[in-house]
């Protein structure tokens, strides 16, 4: 599949140098992970070998890789921004190649914030007295504000994802384990098109009082309520993440009456969508209808979380927050009510704030999957 040539602009690095520099940040160091694929389209295998794009609040952008990988990076989307691409060799220290190469009189860096550790303490060390900040404060803001390219690949995942909800009933029989179930569905994320799996949960009867519950040999039984929850990456660089819910057979009385109050609850929240909005006023819509039912203490998670070339990034729909959702946010709805010891029920969809409300991506039916 084509990339859509808007979904990596070249102008990303230098926005990002101009929020380090809104920050209060004089540089930004930004290694292996969804930080470094959003700024050049690079997607670096994370090692032991240091590959880092050092991006200064003012100056010249280069990408420090091992001279084994910049062949990869050259023939990767970074290698048509006009950036330097340094290669180093085993013999040469990298992080004193980037201190060499960095402005003098630095004050404050920002660091991606999923570097590993020793990375961090390795330029530490390179750049004594230079105070170390995460970069996420900078790109964190751009990252959240998803262009009309981003919108485009995320509906394609959710597209992608909803073609394996379709086919669940195929693989969802009594007598199966979840972990038979699940390597099913796993097989099926990919022949939908996405790149790779990123989890998968099929949690039956009261497996599905865990919310992030792992496939296990537990053996499906008749009246079980199951909740599948999908996701993975496509080539793209983006996510997908959905939850619906079955039943093998009759489902029992109160599962059902609980399951009328979830839907109910998810379906008032993404109809509320709307720029302006803060994130725990969202919160509450779907919150303060699930406790007036009398499940509020078995509404133990936050509303939702953004996605992008993370499944998992702001914003975070949660009580407390006072963002405010703007038009190119995408984030999960994800009310969920867990009996402890009997069921769990979680009806998840991917929205985005438009200039004139929401859009839900995912158009899979919301209603419970009665299976034979």
């Amino acid at each position: 599949m084509a990339h859509d040539p808007n979904l990596y602009p070249a102008d990303r690095v230098v926005r990002a140098q101009k929020a380090a520099a809104e920050a209060g940040l004089d540089a930004l160091l930004v290694s292996p992970g969804p930080d470094l694929r959003y700024l050049t389209g690079y997607e670096a295998q994370p090692l032991e070998r240091l590959t880092c794009l050092v991006a200064p609040a003012e100056g010249e952008p280069f990408l420090v890789v091992p001279l084994l990988e910049r062949p990869a990076a050259e023939a990767s989307p970074a290698g048509g921004l006009g950036i330097e691409i340094v290669g180093w060799r085993e013999t040469d220290d990298p992080y004193a190649l980037v201190a060499s190469r960095l402005p003098s009189g630095l004050g404050r860096i920002g660091l991606d914030n999923h570097m590993w550790a020793e990375k961090v303490l390795a330029f530490r060390e390179a750049l004594p007295g230079v105070e170390q900040a995460l970069a996420g404060q900078a790109l964190g803001e751009l990252r959240m504000r998803k262009s009309d390219a981003e919108v485009r690949a995320l509906s394609e995942a959710a597209s992608a994802i909803d073609a394996v909800h379709l086919n669940v009933g195929e693989w969802l029989k009594p007598g199966r384990t979840e972990r038979e179930v699940g390597r099913d569905i796993a097989d099926a994320i990919i022949a939908a098109g996405h790149a790779r799996v990123d989890f998968v949960i099929v949690a039956s009867g009261p497996n599905g009082a865990s919310p992030h519950a792992e496939v296990s040999d537990r053996v499906i039984q008749p009246g079980d309520p199951v909740v599948v929850d999908i996701g993975g990456t496509m080539p793209s660089g983006y996510c997908s993440d959905s939850t619906r819910n079955y039943v093998v057979g009759q489902a029992p009385e109160e599962y059902l009456r609980a399951y009328g109050v979830l839907l109910a609850a998810q379906t008032a929240q993404t109809e509320s969508v709307i720029p302006g909005i803060t994130s725990q006023q969202l919160d509450a819509i779907g919150r303060d209808l699930i406790e007036g039912e009398g499940y509020g203490d078995y509404f133990i998670h936050r509303t939702g979380h953004g996605i992008g070339l993370e499944t998992h990034e702001e914003p975070y729909i949660v009580a407390g927050s006072q963002r405010t959702l703007e038009p190119g946010m995408a984030f999960s709805i994800e009310p969920g009510i867990y009996i402890p010891g009997a069921y769990g029920a979680r009806i998840e969809d991917i929205a985005v704030c438009t200039r004139t409300g929401g859009e839900r991506l995912n158009r899979v039916t919301r209603e419970l999957r009665v299976l034979a």
